[in-house]
């Protein structure tokens, strides 16, 4: 689809860019992420005079302290933080900057596309592995982590896209993520779902995953391929094949690609390469878990006979 340029007016412009700017330079510099994230959000929501209140010893109700307290990532929890297998010194700064890219998207500013198209380009050049130029990455994305991410240029990520990166997750140049597309880099055992198993999964360039579709862990979704609207990829997409339904099937190879893709398969099945790309991972012996499910896997139960 053939877009315009669109621009704010210049003044507009130029005091978001001196925010990026400034907001860019704290987190490259040697401030502790913490302090950055908490600074950028109290000014963001408007909460200066009450948080400079509070710092100087005046009166804070019970629900403003909570609210001025949660702009400190480090008085905060996130999903990710229960994994158990995660990289703890990566994990540090990843998490601070997830948590000013999650509040940020609760902002108004985040409708404001031109604005924070940049702001999101900025965190994500600081939070993932890899980020390339002009990625276009839209409100309500998620991941895991952040810092097990590479991103092509060029690449479009559209509204509510969750980017498992648990495992490890390459996504390439020009790839278009339509709303709500789920990539997994992780998977659970059939029996005990608390076993984790982590993978490598890609989505190579030029490929477009539309919308509600997922993508499971350890799959490839292969050069110029398409995925169709909620189909459920369990095996590696070949290059230049059109892939639909649940479990997703080929059905096509794109017009004008035939001499150089793979021929489809008669009943169109994808491959699954899985077990070739677990990502191996030990965990300390002193490691303080739960279960957060209590469950007796002993064998099969009754369910007349459950207390």
């Amino acid at each position: 689809m053939t877009k315009r340029h669109v621009s704010l007016p210049s003044d507009a412009a130029a005091g978001l860019q001196a925010f990026l700017d400034e907001v860019d330079e704290r987190l490259s510099g040697p401030e502790d992420t913490c302090d950055v994230v908490r600074d950028v959000l109290v000014d963001l929501y408007g909460d200066r005079e009450a948080w400079e209140r509070w710092q100087d010893g005046g009166d804070v109700s019970a629900a403003e302290r909570v609210r001025l307290q949660g702009y400190d990532p480090c008085n905060a929890t996130v999903e990710a933080e229960y994994y158990a297998e995660k990289d703890e010194q990566r994990f540090k700064r990843s998490k601070h900057l997830q948590w000013l890219w999650r509040q940020f998207d609760a902002t108004p500013m985040a409708d404001n596309v031109d604005f924070a198209l940049q702001f999101r380009q900025m965190l994500a050049d600081h939070l993932f592995e890899e980020a390339g130029e002009n990625l276009r990455i839209f409100k309500g994305v998620t991941f895991s982590y952040g810092h097990n991410i590479t991103v092509g240029d060029n690449t479009v990520i559209h509204d509510d896209v969750h980017l498992d990166d648990r495992g490890r997750l390459d996504i390439g140049a020009r790839v278009s993520l339509s709303d709500g597309v789920h990539l997994y880099s992780h998977d659970h055992d059939i029996v005990d779902q608390t076993e984790v198993s982590n993978f490598h999964t890609v989505v190579e360039d030029d490929a477009r995953v539309t919308y509600d579709a997922m993508v499971r862990a350890g799959c490839t979704v292969g050069e110029n391929s398409v995925v169709g609207a909620r189909a459920v990829v369990q095996g590696d997409v070949p290059a230049h094949h059109v892939a639909v339904g649940m479990p997703a099937r080929s059905i096509s190879v794109k017009p004008g690609f035939e001499d150089v893709a793979d021929p489809v398969p008669e009943d169109g099945k994808l491959t699954n390469h899985q077990s070739d790309r677990e990502i191996p991972y030990d965990l300390p012996d002193d490691l303080d878990t739960f279960d957060e499910f209590g469950r007796d896997l002993g064998g099969p139960v009754n369910p007349h006979e459950r207390p």
